[in-house]
């Protein structure tokens, strides 16, 4: 058995982007570590959602550990740092916002975890953290130090695979069902190229997990959210694959790793 840790910014993330490599690593007898640097404070929600005094941060807390469950998670950690808002907000510049909070001392927080459950993966995101979110960003400053100062062997970056998404974006567009699904703008700021990606996790067989992992989330992702609303096929294009970059696994033929965890 290998411990897999998965490093986010904010509830739902966790499922979006690694719902399918959490749930194969239960399903494999691996032990699995949420850790989340946010309690997603600045989340939408839709008026009348939320009980009266309820603040939206202790919903998505509640939400995240109900997707955990789903996705076989063993353990849930929130590092305790605020959410910082979207790039350019007010909010990124706040005292306690995860933007503002020094590399060092956030990444040491995490490699204690680490530390404690001698953790052989880590996963991350990339440098852009995904799509310019600064709490991604930080995500990822921070996963990389922290993978450092406790010696994780592992560490695989998230990421989107930019050009699988545009293709499986203009089919939907092209499909009869398509005209209802409100499509995300698409554009240099996500995902990394094809081209430099080396790690694709077939999660298919575990779109069930992962789509009902989203549902849990359900202050952030409606049945109408461009997550829920497209029909089975193009949510399997979507989510069926999840894109890292990083180094280990086990290579297919054409040198791609293929597992998180392979070997361990």
């Amino acid at each position: 058995m290998a411990t897999l840790v998965s490093f986010h910014a904010h509830p739902d993330d966790e499922c979006i982007g690694c719902g399918g490599v959490l749930r194969k690593a239960h399903d494999e007898g691996h032990r699995v570590v949420l850790v989340v640097a946010t309690r997603g404070e600045h989340g939408e929600v839709p008026d009348g959602f939320l009980d009266d005094g309820e603040p939206l941060w202790r919903r998505r807390v509640a939400e995240t550990h109900a997707a955990a469950e789903i996705l076989g998670v063993d353990r849930v950690e929130f590092l305790g740092y605020t959410d910082s808002g979207m790039m350019g907000a007010d909010t990124n510049d706040v005292p306690g916002s995860f933007w503002t909070t020094p590399v060092d001392e956030a990444a040491r927080r995490l490699a204690a975890i680490l530390t404690d459950e001698h953790a052989d993966v880590l996963t991350c995101y990339d440098d852009n953290g995904g799509y310019g979110h600064p709490d991604h960003i930080q995500v990822h400053r921070v996963g990389m130090r922290a993978a450092g100062l406790a010696g994780t062997p592992r560490v695989f970056q998230n990421t989107m695979n930019r050009d699988h998404l545009a293709r499986g974006m203009r089919a939907v567009a092209d499909s009869p069902e398509g005209a209802p699904v409100e499509l995300p703008d698409l554009d240099e700021n996500v995902g990394k190229p094809e081209s430099v990606i080396d790690t694709a996790v077939d999660v298919t067989g575990y779109l069930g997990y992962k789509r009902a992992a989203m549902r849990a989330h359900a202050s952030q992702i409606s049945e109408q959210s461009f997550f829920l609303a497209m029909p089975d096929e193009a949510f399997a294009h979507a989510f069926g694959t999840e894109w890292f970059l990083g180094d280990g696994g086990s290579p297919g033929s054409d040198g791609t790793a293929t597992d998180l965890l392979a070997g361990l």
